[in-house]
């Protein structure tokens, strides 16, 4: 048979299988003259025409550009590198940087009265008088998905006011780039993320705006964190196949994603605290739709980002509003950040009116999930663009900023203007060249986001400050604990 053949007969040219018929001998016999000439043909006549067709081929090569795959486009359409920068421009730059944030110092947090109610809940945890992390939620573009920025705050809240654990985090790891500091996270390849910029789905994305999903038995999903508390927020859906949870390796519980469409949540409280590897596995052939699960203390702070690359603040709208109403509901924060607007600054559809239409719109979505959290709202960072071999600000980003502000002081929430703390308007040159900002004039590196981070952590500290003052000085009744809004252990 043909798989038969030996590794000899297989590297040899004239291999020829035997004939199958009785009596008969090599398929090939009488065909060896034929194949003779065949071979003559071959090693003496190709190689001259091959040798006359090369300059026509090499005419027609010159003539017709070479295709290109859209991946290379890509590269070539990428911004140029960085020049390299002398120790004394970036010097001078720095100084610049930090002259700006100097004068920027007495610009503060414009409509503070409205962050009251989350510096209450501030001071009634830290003194003892209430259970519970505080928790705050952070929406916004691929500054908030870096968790540079956010996780800078996050270190200086926590060290001042308690760890309350890493909180909210998306399911397993929806796109390559996706990071929470703090924690570990990852999945099996099964999983599709639904929720991200430029794809259309649903809406039932979760708090976060992102979901995983799967119709795969043994598809899995880990998160490692340190923890008291546990709870995953998931979809029940009719049909929906069943989930194992495990921690540290050890079976907890099965979870049935099966019922009614809609958000569900599933609680754990671990025997012991500390790190604890959590994973969810499929056991059947049905759906699961994962949104994320929280890691938290009993105590302190929880600073959670809720970044999506690439988004603007219509990015909310297409999210499942009961959905999202549920989720903000059940994580209870006391604070929402509300951080866009570097995406819409080179979008022409928006002018000052209609943008401060939808950002207020934006606001009473989540002003009527959570009546009576606190809202702030971040201006965007300063943005530049190359044309010309110069970078240039957007004008456009003048009236994202403004529209912003309007929308923000009209509906009683707090705003901070980023891009002034940063020297205003084509700041973003200074600290680009200083090393405090990446080349592509959006982006901070690690060190900026640091800075910004601990701008806007003193700029909300001088506040607080002022209002436990104020609060001394009326001396505010202490009321009793409050219990832990009802949950049970394990709520479906």
């Amino acid at each position: 048979m043909k798989n038969e053949r030996s590794a000899a007969e297989q590297t040899s040219v004239f291999y020829c299988p035997p004939n199958s018929q009785p009596g008969g001998g090599s398929l090939c016999k009488g065909f060896s003259t034929l194949a003779f000439v065949a071979l003559l043909v071959a090693l003496v006549v190709f190689p001259r025409w091959a040798a006359e067709a090369a300059p026509a081929a090499k005419k027609t090569a010159a003539k017709t550009p070479p295709k290109t795959s859209s991946k290379s486009k890509k590269r070539r359409k990428a911004p140029p590198k960085a020049p390299p920068v002398s120790a004394k421009a970036r010097a001078e730059a720095l100084d610049a940087v930090e002259n700006s944030l100097a004068r920027a110092a007495e610009l503060s947090i414009e409509n503070p009265a409205a962050l009251v109610p989350f510096f209450e809940q501030l001071y009634r945890h830290s003194h003892g008088e209430a259970e519970g992390p505080v928790r705050i939620i952070h929406y916004g573009d691929s500054h908030t998905a870096a968790d540079e920025w956010t996780g800078a705050i996050r270190a200086l809240l926590q060290g001042q006011f308690g760890d309350g654990g890493s909180g909210y985090s998306l399911a397993g790891r929806p796109w390559r780039s996706y990071r929470h500091i703090g924690v570990r996270a990852g999945g099996t390849l099964g999983w599709y993320s639904d929720g991200l910029f430029g794809r259309q789905g649903d809406g039932r994305y979760g708090l976060g705006g992102v979901s995983v999903s799967t119709r795969r038995p043994r598809e899995s999903v880990f998160l490692e964190a340190e923890a008291e508390n546990v709870e995953l927020f998931y979809l029940r859906q009719p049909g929906g196949g069943t989930l194992r949870l495990t921690d540290n390796g050890v079976d907890v519980d099965r979870i049935s994603t099966d019922g009614e469409l809609g958000p569900a949540y599933f609680r754990y409280k671990p025997a012991e605290a500390g790190t604890h590897r959590l994973e969810l596995t499929t056991l059947e052939r049905a759906p699961v739709r994962l949104f994320g699960w929280v890691a938290e203390k009993d105590k302190g702070v929880t600073y959670e980002p809720m970044g999506i690359n690439g988004a603007s603040a219509s990015i909310v709208f297409r999210w499942d509003e009961e959905t999202l109403a549920s989720n903000l509901a059940r994580r209870a924060p006391a604070l929402v950040v509300l951080a866009y607007g570097t995406n819409e600054a080179s979008n022409k559809d928006w002018n000052l009116e209609n943008y401060r239409e939808m950002f207020s719109t934006l606001i009473g979505r989540f002003r009527a999930a959570l009546p009576a959290a606190t809202i702030l709202v971040l201006g965007p960072p300063d943005r530049q663009y190359r044309t010309k071999g110069k970078w240039l600000p957007f004008d456009r980003m003048d009236a994202i900023v403004e529209a912003q502000r309007q929308a923000a002081i009209a509906n009683g929430c707090a705003f901070w203007d980023t891009r002034e703390k940063m020297g205003g308007k084509g700041s973003m040159k200074e600290w680009t060249l200083s090393g405090l900002a990446q080349y592509d004039h959006v982006h901070f590196t690690g060190p900026g986001y640091r800075r910004m981070g601990y701008i806007f952590f003193r700029d909300l500290m001088t506040q607080y400050e002022t209002y436990t003052a104020l609060r001394s000085q009326l001396q505010i009744p202490v009321e009793p604990k409050q219990a832990d809004n009802g949950h049970t252990d394990k709520d479906r």
